[in-house]
C-alpha cells in the first residue's frame, strides 16, 4: 500500500467521501459494510486496497462520530455542522478522523488531501474552508507541530 496522499490512499479518501456522503443521505445505511461489496455491485474501478482503506476510514470516523463531530463545531468559527454542506462536512469528517486515529500520515498530508478532495468536489470556497478548520482541529488534538 502507499503512503500517506498518492494512489491507494487518495483513492480510497474520494471513495470514502462517497461512502460517508450515501451514508449522509440515508443514516441508517450500512455504509462500513457496503464498502467492497458496492464497489463490486456499481463495477467501480477502485483496487482493492483502496477499498479496504476506504473501509478503515468510514469505520473509524462512524465509531469516533460524535468526537469528530464535536471537533468539527468547536473548530468551524460561526458554523453549525448541520448547516455546512454535505460533501464539506464529510470531508472534515474523513481529515478529522484521519488526524485522530490515523498517526502515520502526516499532519499536512491529511490537510492537503482533504483540500483537494475539497477542490475535486466541493464549492469554490470549499477548500479554504476545509483547510482552516482542520488546521485548527490538529492544534486541538496536538498534531500541528507535525509535519
Amino acid at each position: 500500500m502507499t503512503s500517506g496522499g498518492t494512489g491507494i490512499r487518495r483513492s480510497g479518501r474520494a471513495y470514502a467521501l462517497q461512502l460517508l456522503y450515501a451514508r449522509d443521505g440515508d443514516p441508517a445505511t450500512d455504509v462500513t459494510g457496503a464498502a467492497v461489496s458496492w464497489a463490486d455491485t456499481f463495477d467501480l474501478e477502485i483496487e482493492p486496497q483502496a477499498q479496504l482503506f476506504a473501509r478503515d476510514l468510514v469505520a473509524a470516523s462512524t465509531t469516533r462520530g460524535a468526537e469528530i463531530d464535536e471537533l468539527i463545531t468547536t473548530s468551524s468559527k460561526n458554523w453549525r455542522i448541520d448547516r455546512m454542506s454535505r460533501v464539506d462536512r464529510n470531508i472534515l469528517r474523513l481529515g478529522a478522523c484521519e488526524l485522530l486515529a490515523f498517526h502515520d500520515v502526516p499532519v499536512k498530508v491529511v490537510i492537503n488531501e482533504a483540500v483537494e478532495l475539497a477542490k475535486r468536489f466541493g464549492t469554490a470556497e470549499s477548500s479554504a474552508f476545509v483547510n482552516g478548520v482542520l488546521d485548527r482541529i490538529a492544534s486541538a488534538v496536538g498534531r500541528s507541530s507535525e509535519s
